[in-house]
């Protein structure tokens, strides 16, 4: 089978692999679609992040859709030719954050298309996936797989948003529009946000993030002064979310959200101070959100009954033979969202 490969910064290879042996409570995925992530980005362009870099060759990729090849012994929750998203989390099952339910913190986790461990943990942009059964989350027949495979960015804002409490009625600023930003806005006006700010450096994310859900986009590149207002009577948001990974941004969080409010971070970028005083003297609850765990089948759910519509998010296409020019539209923030790859 065909696989998108990295073997070192900026070479990006279609490599052939064998595949992997089916087994009993198992399912061979068919890979139909995939979204190119940041951290695909990061090793496209890094070889890695942080202190973590590609060791050997790896296959990329861990936002994917796909159709049901085949299972294995035992399996009945999916069929051959079903559609399925792919959840490419991989507990695993008995350390103890995995058996009080929090499996998102487990000891040993596997995750496709990562670095952390040697040898490396492949990724999903490959042409068939062998999966455990739970991890093939079935979908309507109509679902678009183009959209089931928002299913992953989709469950790590669900997980953000549902961790900060009930959002009825409330005010939320977002900072960060990029494809998980303008899912926390999703996420957030599903969940019954009364007004929703958001923040950017970048035009075309925050037209984005107003089609999804939005209610005032602010580019504090060419108004840096516009969120000044928000400052007044000790802060103006119930909850804010940081997504853009810029640490130095957390100072002027804990000054717009008022006595007793949020600050959820999920933006994951260099370490910072942490303004103190502020967060004693005005109660501010700060938290930070790292991956998912059962929202996943939550997102899966919402997606194919299109309760949160990502297609504005999607900026394009392209076919497997033309991943390098994916990789480097999706690179460019200015004109691209979410970039995909079809391996059809």
């Amino acid at each position: 089978m065909r696989a998108l490969v990295i073997h070192a910064p900026h070479d990006l290879r279609i490599d052939t692999l064998e595949s992997d042996t089916l087994g009993p409570g198992q399912v061979k995925v068919r890979v139909r679609k995939g979204g190119i992530c940041g951290s695909d980005l990061h090793y496209y362009h890094n070889g890695g992040f942080g202190a973590i870099r590609i060791r050997e060759p790896m296959s990329l990729g861990h936002e994917v859709a796909g159709t049901v090849a085949a299972v294995g012994a035992g399996v009945t929750c999916v069929a051959v030719d079903d559609k399925v998203a792919v959840n490419p989390s991989m507990p695993c099952g008995h350390c103890r954050f995995c058996v009080q339910g929090e499996r998102q913190q487990c000891l040993d986790m596997r995750f496709f298309g990562s670095a952390m461990r040697f040898p490396h943990m492949q990724g999903a942009f490959r042409e068939e996936l062998v999966v455990d059964a739970e991890q093939a989350v079935k979908l309507l027949p109509e679902t678009p797989l183009e959209e089931a495979a928002f299913a992953e960015p989709l469950s790590v804002a669900l997980h953000a948003v549902s961790g900060a409490g009930s959002l009825i009625g409330k005010r939320v600023l977002v900072t960060g529009t990029g494809t998980i930003g303008c899912l926390v806005v999703a996420c957030a006006r599903h969940a019954g946000a009364a007004e929703i700010v958001v923040t950017d450096v970048a035009d075309n994310a925050l037209v984005i993030a107003a089609k999804v859900g939005a209610d005032r986009t602010i580019n504090v590149m060419t108004d840096a002064r516009a969120l000044d207002a928000f400052t007044a009577d000790k802060g103006y948001f119930d909850v804010a979310f940081e997504c853009s990974g810029n640490g130095g941004g957390i100072a002027s969080l804990t000054q717009m959200v008022h006595p007793r409010g949020a600050v959820t971070l999920i933006g994951m970028g260099a370490e910072v101070p942490l303004p103190i005083s502020v967060l004693v003297t005005k109660e501010l609850t700060l938290r930070g959100s790292f991956r998912f765990d059962r929202e996943f089948a939550w997102a899966a759910d919402l997606l194919m009954r299109r309760v949160i519509d990502v297609r504005p998010l999607l900026t394009g296409i392209f076919p497997l033979d033309e991943a390098t020019k994916a990789f480097d539209v999706a690179s460019d923030k200015s004109r691209s969202m979410k970039v995909q790859i079809d391996f059809d």
